[in-house]
């Protein structure tokens, strides 16, 4: 860990200079409380550094949380093992998870299916249903869809051979939308009341502003969507490897094999909670970073074709009980474009079923920090229970 000043504690051993200048001006607001916790896979985001802790005393900065409300990973363990997968082809499963599921931006269902009509009954009864209702009418049809970008559906299997089940995605559509608007009238307030700010993007709310407020109630609404999405996600994906691994389809009828959900892990990673941290409740922000108090369970991705890790929290008090949530860019979108070429993706991705397209050069793991690095940081905050190693992946574009 490096004090880099009195209000800013960093973990990662790999920090350029634009990121930290982001995170110390992040720190540097007046109502930081006690100061903010920069994590391994820390890297340059919108306002505020992605892959931050940021804990706010009668404020919080709307773009310190991000425009993906509650994004975040959910984990099953199966009771099967890789001797299940033997001889099977892993691209059929893959295909069958892809028209389960929606994938890519703007693409979302076309009816609200039984096991989501449920979920989205809960959210129409949850405090900020109406601002969802006012910027995306047809939030219903985007629960149970998964985006694109750094998204992902992933079997896996971990250092016993076991078969898991691993997602990544957010509040989708209806989630940007609300934090646009509230980042947006972030900065109308600050305006109005003739304020200053090094990033216009730090703009924030004040407690006991009906604005702050109405902030408050979309961005739990939104949380709570993208939890869900990720359960409805996660049942569909549930169905479709029964359904492979009983025998439906190419392979021919066969008793069902049910999935048994040995361990379950959902944890947010963009997201703001009310905490306890040095004595003083505050709100506190993760952008790019998941909740690791003493026993908590969690979940950190690598990237494309690398291992990811399922955790337990050691509770850090100077990390203000939190760690990584993944690798971190190293290269942007546009320069991982220009940098690596699909010959070299493919070999990458050699052994695992996964979409063949050039849409993921963006993606490729060199595009990310070294995952081993990042954990080695993490060392104090977190305890790594399974390490999983992909076999599918799936991706939108």
């Amino acid at each position: 860990m490096e004090t880099i000043n009195e209000r800013l504690l960093s973990w990662a051993s790999i920090l350029d200079d634009r990121t930290r200048g982001q995170a110390e001006r992040t720190a540097a607001m007046p109502f930081i409380h006690p100061h903010v916790a920069l994590m391994p896979d820390a890297h340059l985001g919108k306002g505020a550094t992605v892959g931050s802790v940021i804990p706010t005393d009668g404020a919080i900065i709307p773009a310190a949380v991000g425009v993906d409300i509650g994004c975040g990973m959910m984990a099953v363990r199966t009771q099967f093992t890789a001797a299940d997968l033997a001889g099977r082809n892993l691209a059929v499963l893959h295909g069958q998870i892809s028209r389960t599921v929606p994938l890519s931006a703007g693409r979302y269902n076309t009816s609200v299916r039984d096991t989501a009509a449920p979920r989205v009954e809960e959210l129409r009864a949850t405090p900020g249903v109406v601002q969802a209702d006012s910027v995306v009418g047809m939030w219903p049809l985007q629960l149970g869809s998964l985006g694109s970008g750094n998204h992902f559906i992933e079997v896996s299997l971990d250092e016993a051979e076991r078969v898991w089940l691993f997602l990544h995605s957010g509040s989708r559509g209806v989630g940007n939308k609300l934090a646009a608007r509230h980042i947006r009238v972030a900065q109308e307030q600050c305006r109005a009341r003739g304020i200053s700010l090094p990033d216009r993007d730090l703009a924030y709310v004040v407690e006991g502003d009906p604005e702050f407020d109405a902030y408050i109630e979309a961005l739990r609404w939104a949380q709570r969507f993208a939890l869900l999405n990720r359960e409805e996600m996660m049942d569909r994906v549930v169905d479709e490897v029964s359904q492979f691994l009983s025998g439906h389809g190419p392979r021919g009828q066969g008793p069902r094999r049910e999935v048994e959900r040995a361990e379950t892990v959902n944890c947010h990673h963009n997201y703001t909670e009310r905490e306890e941290h040095y004595g003083r409740e505050v709100w506190l922000s993760r952008k790019g970073a998941i909740a690791a108090w003493e026993g908590q369970w969690g979940l950190i991705p690598g990237s494309m074709g690398t291992a990811s890790y399922v955790v337990v929290g050691k509770g850090s008090v100077p990390a203000l009980r939190s760690s990584p949530h993944g690798a971190g860019r190293s290269h942007s979108r546009t320069a991982a474009r220009k940098r690596f070429t699909r010959h070299d993706l493919d070999a990458r991705m050699a052994g695992i079923a996964w979409g063949h397209s050039n849409a993921f050069l963006d993606e490729h793991p060199d595009a990310y920090k070294d995952i081993d690095q990042v954990m080695a940081d993490a060392a104090d905050l977190v305890e790594v229970r399974h390490t999983l190693r992909q076999v599918v992946n799936v991706k939108g574009d």
